[in-house]
């Protein structure tokens, strides 16, 4: 006989536990809430900040300087960004980043400088979780939720969700307030830290109702060693490359554009040279990403004297854009007593049509995830937890049982091989992305259900399954939309723009739909 869910309650229910999660985990218990992380992997070393060196987007409030950072940040922004959340997520940083030195031991630069914005990722994160519990938040680790819950008036109840520890078995959280930060889906393309970025919140939040935007905005691929999962950006900003005869190849102007990478590697090895990188990065890069400079030793490779080869790694939207619309200034997915974080959440407002990179997306996590762990507890305030109210489960796709016709590694491989492909993603054409829609749709179809209690493991990987193949559809479709190139959207067939740009929405199961709205969304 197999036992009874676990039931918790809390407050604030924040499904996610890397930066967006923990800070707004933070903020919450702060502010006096009963909080609870449910977390897929254990949190402080799960996500993609935890195996990096994250900068955050720094601007002290001297006259004039966040004026002028972010009106070069709207001159990129291909008329898709926002002024105002720029300044509010600028504001919000350089107040609250300085907060984790009560856990976190920062060290003076060569010229004996702190460098608040820049810190040490697997510190970071363990610091986050550190002062997250010295602030009352209750950790489920190794927890990954599978759907959320709702009111009979639609509005979020919390979440269910299984263990994977111990004797494993479901788990129910009813919340006041439920915060998904989730992170972007990497597709399982190996990229460091995002093996358990599978798209989990997207589905979520579309199942609840919640729409979609910006996620055409998908084709980033970021250089590394080949044979190696070190996606690392900071030390390619000096990069030259070679063909494999020796022969330089034209790098073109503009941020994050790897796309002649892609073409160079579709007809043969391609070497990167790094002798041109300046001598005080050297000295540094082991104190700020030490785990690059471990990779080139294991390889023994010097690479400020050797060339070597690299590869192209996709980041899906990760380093894209698309996530969840937020529908209001309080980081709300549109849905009541739905709040959402980080790379979840569509960045469109503060990157616009190209990638926030580190610095942005790290800004952005850390405000958005205070943002929406205010407004949540605002919200509890009002309505409390509403615990007795019967919910209903909104999950749908991969959780009951039903007929499917070809096995998980197959569908990962099918949905792979569209979205993953750099000459696919950075040469679109209407031809390419209705073949991949077609291919993606036969995926989705063809999706594995199993009937009775599998074990937990198997439960969470049919779901990522379903949710890394929702997204897939939804880029796909979100590139058909979009007729034009614009940023990360490149298309080989494009026709140029007559109109100012607007957003792409997209949302649907089944069936996927598409619409547009006006740039910068809700205020």
């Amino acid at each position: 006989m197999t036992a009874g869910p676990t039931h918790h309650e809390a407050d604030v229910l924040i499904i996610g536990g890397g930066l967006a999660g923990c800070w707004a985990a933070i903020t919450a218990a702060q502010g006096g809430a009963r909080v609870i992380v449910a977390e897929k992997g254990h949190c402080g070393t799960s996500g993609v900040a935890a195996a990096g060196g994250p900068g955050h987007w720094w601007v002290p409030p001297d006259p004039g300087r966040r004026e002028e950072a972010i009106a070069r940040r709207m001159a990129t922004a291909q008329g898709l960004g926002d002024a105002a959340w720029m300044a509010r997520i600028i504001d919000r940083t350089c107040r609250t980043l300085p907060t984790i030195a009560s856990h976190y031991r920062y060290v003076p630069d060569d010229d004996g400088r702190i460098r608040h914005h820049a810190l040490r990722g697997p510190e970071y994160l363990r610091a986050l979780r550190q002062k997250a519990q010295a602030a009352g938040a209750i950790l489920l680790d190794h927890s990954p939720a599978l759907e959320l819950l709702r009111h009979a008036d639609g509005s979020i109840a919390g979440a269910r969700g299984v263990s994977r520890q111990g004797t494993g078995g479901d788990w129910v959280v009813r919340a006041g307030a439920t915060i998904l930060a989730t992170g972007g889906c990497g597709f399982r393309s190996h990229l460091l830290g995002g093996m358990n970025n599978t798209g989990d919140g997207l589905l979520m939040a579309v199942e609840a109702g919640a729409v979609l935007s910006g996620m055409e905005l998908s084709a980033f691929f970021t250089v590394v060693p080949a044979g190696t999962t070190m996606a690392r950006t900071m030390i390619y900003s000096f990069a030259r490359y070679h063909d494999a005869q020796g022969r330089p190849l034209d790098r073109p102007p503009g941020p994050h554009d790897n796309a002649f990478l892609a073409q160079a590697l579709a007809h043969g090895p391609v070497l990167c040279d790094l002798s041109a990188t300046p001598e005080d990065i050297r000295r540094q890069l082991p104190q700020i990403s030490p785990n690059v400079t471990l990779a080139f030793r294991r390889l023994g490779i010097d690479p400020f004297r050797d060339r070597f080869p690299i590869a192209l790694v996709g980041e899906g939207t990760i380093r894209g854009v698309g996530g969840v619309r937020v529908a209001g200034p309080d980081a709300g997915a549109g849905v009541e007593g739905l709040f959402v974080a980080g790379d979840v959440a569509s960045r469109e407002p503060v990157t616009g049509a190209i990638s926030g990179g580190g610095a942005v997306n790290a800004a952005w996590a850390l405000s958005s995830g205070c943002i929406a762990a205010e407004a949540a507890l605002e919200r509890v305030r009002r309505h409390g937890r509403r615990a007795d109210t019967p919910a209903e489960r909104t999950g749908r796709a991969g959780l009951h049982s039903g007929r499917g016709t070809e096995d998980a590694t197959a569908i990962e491989r099918a949905v792979q091989a569209e979205i993953l492909s750099p000459v696919k993603q950075y040469f679109r054409t209407e031809a390419t992305l209705a073949t991949a829609r077609d291919r993606l749709d036969a995926a989705w179809a063809a999706l594995p259900h199993t009937a009775g209690p599998p074990t937990p493991q198997a439960r969470t990987r049919r779901r990522e399954l379903a949710a890394l193949t929702a997204t897939a559809r939804w880029c796909t479709a979100g590139a058909l939309a979009r007729r034009t190139s614009l940023g990360l959207h490149q298309r080989a067939d494009t026709i140029a723009a007559t109109t100012p740009p607007t957003s792409i929405l997209t949302g649907g199961l089944d069936r996927i739909w598409t619409d547009s709205a006006p740039a910068g969304g809700p205020a």
